[in-house]
């Protein structure tokens, strides 16, 4: 399941951490990097489902 997530958060990184969190902070946080630059927020979904 983890690699699904990690597909889904290269393609579309707040789905990828919704997955992984659901609707909380890090999900949040992760719009935020990803309207700000796609590349941080693929990092940022990376390192969580990789945290998890």
């Amino acid at each position: 399941m983890d690699l699904v997530r990690i597909i889904f958060a290269i393609l579309l990184p707040p789905l990828g951490v919704f997955l992984q969190v659901g609707l909380g902070g890090q999900f949040w946080l992760n719009i935020l990097l990803t309207l700000l630059g796609y590349i941080p927020g693929i990092i940022h979904a990376v390192w969580i489902i990789a945290r998890r």
